[in-house]
C-alpha cells in the first residue's frame, strides 16, 4: 500500500519564494550598476567587474562559514535554526548590507560600495542555503523541484525587472543619457535605490517571521565531519587571496601617462594572477578528489567525482551567466555593436536577463500535472508569451524595440531544443551547452545585430542548467547530499572570478573577442554532461531520470 502523499503548504511557499526575488533583482541590476560606477568613479573594465567579484565571493564565504561550523562542530548551523529562521537571519544581513551601501555612498567610496554588496550578497548565500532545501521539504518530496522550479521564475521575474528598476533609480528616467552625463550624476540616486531595498528586506524578514503559515524546519540533525574536505577548501581560500593581492596592488600604481607597452605589460601581469585563481579552484577540487578515491575517511562527499565535476560546472555557468550580463553594456558602446551609451543598453540587458525568465518559465511547465498534449502545446505557447511580455515592458517604458523584434528567432530555436531534449538532465546538458557554443562562436565571427542575438541567446542556453547540473551532481551522493548540495552553492563563486577574467581580457585585445571566455565556458559545461553521464552509469544511476527543468 502505497504512502499518502504529503499536501503542499501552500502559504508558506508563497511566503518563501519572495526571497527569489531579491537574488534575482540585485543580481540583474549589477548589470545597470556596474556601467554606472564605471563612468562614475572613471573605472576600467576589470575594476568595474570588481562589483559582480565581491558580490559572488560572498557566496562563497557564506556557504565556507556555514560548512565550517558543521565540520567542527557536528552540527548543521541551518537545521539548528531552522529554515524560517535562517532566512529570517539572511535577510536581516542583507539588510545592514543594504545599510553600508548608502554610508559608503555618503562618503563617495567605491571600495565601501563594494564592502556593502559583499555584505548584502553574504545574507543571500544563508538565504539561498536554507531556501531551496526548504521549499522541497512543504510537500511530496517527488514534487520538491516544481516548488524550486516556482522559485525560480518568480527568480526570473527579479532578473527581468531588476535592470529597468535599477536604470530608473540611477539615470532618473528611462530617456536615454550620455556617458558624460553619467559620470556628473548625483549617487543620491544610489541612496534612494538602496533605502527602499533595505526597507524591502526588513519588511520581508518580518513577514516571514510573523507568519503563522510558515514552519520552523528545524532539524537537529549530527552531520559528518569532513576536515580534510574542509582544509582543503580553506586552503584554496588561502591561495585565492594570494592570487588577487598583486592584482589589487598593481592598482597602487598610476599608468595613465604610461607608453602603451608598459600598460599592456601591466595588463598582462594582472590577467596572469587571474588565471591563476581560476586555476586554484580547478586543480584543488581535482587534487581533492583524486585523495578521497585513495581513502575516503574525513573527505565526505569529495569523494564523489560527479560532484566535483559538478562544482566546477556550477562555477562555471554561475560564471559565465554573470559575465555575458555584466560585461554586455560595454560590448554595446563598440561602433561596431550600435555605439550605445550605457543607458541605451538597458533594453538589451533587460532581454538577456529577461531570456534567462523565458527558458525558466518553459521549463516550469513540467511541474504541473497537465496531459503530454498540452505540455507540448505549452512549450510552444509560454516562450513566445514571455518574449512578448520582455518586449511591452521595455515598450511601456519608453524604449524603442525594433531591433529586438526578430530575436524571436532565437526564442523559437529554444524551443525546438525543449522538445527534443524531453526534460532529460544529461542530454538538456549537453544540448544546450553545444548551442551555446555555437551562440558565442557566431558572436565573436559576426558583428551588428547579429552579434548581439548570438550573445544575448546565452540567457536562452543558461536559462535550464541549474537544476540538471544540480541533479546530476548530487546524484547517488546518498548521506552526502546535503554536505554535497552546501559544496555546489559554494562555488556561485565562479560570478566572481570568470567575470572579472573576461573583463581583464576586454582591456587587452578588446570586449568583443574576449567573449572567448563565455565560448570555453560553455566547452566545459558540454564536457560535464557528457563525462557524468558515464560516471553515474558506472555507478548503476539511472541518469536520465526525468527532471522538471527550473533555474537558479
Amino acid at each position: 500500500m502505497s504512502q499518502p502523499k504529503q499536501p503542499t503548504n501552500y502559504g508558506a511557499l508563497g511566503t518563501l519564494v519572495t526571497v527569489f526575488f531579491f537574488w534575482g533583482f540585485i543580481a540583474a541590476g549589477n548589470s545597470v550598476f556596474i556601467p554606472f560606477c564605471k563612468h562614475y568613479f572613471h573605472l576600467d573594465q576589470f575594476q568595474s567587474q570588481l562589483i559582480d567579484f565581491a558580490f559572488y565571493t560572498a557566496y562563497y564565504i557564506g556557504a565556507l562559514i556555514l560548512f565550517a561550523y558543521g565540520a567542527y562542530g557536528g552540527k548543521d548551523l541551518v537545521g539548528k535554526w531552522g529554515y524560517k529562521n535562517s532566512i529570517v537571519y539572511g535577510l536581516l544581513f542583507s539588510a545592514l548590507g543594504a545599510a553600508a551601501m548608502i554610508l559608503a555612498v555618503n562618503g563617495n567610496s567605491f571600495a565601501g560600495m563594494l564592502i556593502g554588496l559583499f555584505i548584502v550578497a553574504l545574507g543571500f548565500s544563508l538565504q539561498q542555503t536554507a531556501a531551496q532545501p526548504f521549499a522541497i521539504s512543504l510537500g511530496d518530496p517527488a514534487t520538491g523541484t516544481s516548488r524550486v522550479n516556482l522559485g525560480g521564475g518568480v527568480n526570473s521575474f527579479g532578473t527581468s525587472i531588476g535592470p529597468l528598476v535599477v536604470a530608473l533609480a540611477l539615470f532618473g528616467s528611462t530617456a536615454a543619457i550620455t556617458d558624460e552625463k553619467i559620470a556628473s550624476l548625483s549617487l543620491s540616486k544610489v541612496i534612494l535605490l538602496y533605502t527602499f531595498v533595505g526597507i524591502l528586506f526588513v519588511a520581508a524578514a518580518a513577514m516571514f517571521f510573523f507568519s503563522k503559515k510558515v514552519p520552523s524546519g528545524k532539524m537537529e540533525e549530527t552531520t559528518e565531519k569532513a576536515s580534510k574536505a574542509l582544509y582543503t577548501l580553506l586552503i584554496m581560500t588561502g591561495l585565492l587571496i594570494v592570487m588577487f593581492v598583486p592584482v589589487f596592488n598593481s592598482y597602487k600604481t598610476d599608468l595613465t601617462n604610461a607608453p602603451e607597452a608598459e600598460r599592456h605589460a601591466m595588463e598582462a601581469y594582472r590577467l596572469k594572477w587571474l588565471i591563476g585563481a581560476l586555476l586554484v579552484v580547478v586543480v584543488g577540487l581535482v587534487i581533492a578528489n583524486l585523495s578521497a578515491k585513495k581513502k575516503a575517511d574525513n573527505w565526505g562527499p569529495m569523494q564523489y567525482p560527479q560532484l566535483i565535476l559538478g562544482m566546477l560546472a556550477i562555477f562555471v555557468y554561475v560564471g559565465v551567466e554573470v559575465a555575458i550580463g555584466s560585461n554586455l553594456g560595454e560590448l554595446l558602446k563598440q561602433e561596431s555593436f550600435g555605439s550605445h551609451a550605457a543607458s541605451e543598453a538597458t533594453p538589451y540587458i533587460i532581454m538577456y536577463w529577461g531570456s534567462l525568465m523565458i527558458g525558466r518559465w518553459t521549463g516550469a511547465i513540467s511541474a504541473f500535472k497537465l496531459s503530454d498534449s498540452t505540455k507540448n502545446i505549452l512549450r510552444f505557447v509560454v516562450p513566445l508569451v514571455a518574449f512578448g511580455i520582455l518586449i511591452g515592458i521595455n515598450t511601456a517604458a519608453q524604449y524603442d524595440m525594433k531591433p529586438l523584434y526578430f530575436y524571436v528567432i532565437c526564442v523559437l530555436i529554444q524551443i525546438a531544443a525543449f522538445y527534443i531534449s524531453k526534460d532529460k538532465p544529461a542530454r538538456t546538458m549537453l544540448l544546450f551547452s553545444v548551442l551555446g557554443i555555437v551562440a558565442m562562436v557566431i558572436g565573436l565571427m559576426t558583428t551588428g545585430t547579429v552579434a548581439i542575438y548570438a550573445f544575448l541567446s546565452g540567457g536562452l542556453v543558461c536559462s535550464i542548467m541549474w537544476p540538471c547540473i544540480f541533479s546530476l551532481s548530487i546524484a547517488g551522493l546518498g548521506k552526502y547530499t546535503s554536505e554535497g548540495s552546501a559544496f555546489l552553492i559554494m562555488m556561485i563563486l565562479g560570478g566572481g572570478i570568470i567575470p572579472p577574467i573576461q573583463g581583464k581580457l576586454a582591456d587587452i585585445i578588446g570586449i568583443h573577442h574576449s567573449y572567448i571566455v563565455a565560448a570555453i565556458c560553455f566547452a566545459y559545461l558540454a564536457f560535464f554532461a557528457f563525462a557524468v553521464k558515464g560516471i553515474l552509469k558506472k555507478q548503476g544511476i539511472d541518469y536520465d531520470a526525468e527532471v522538471s527543468a527550473g533555474g537558479h
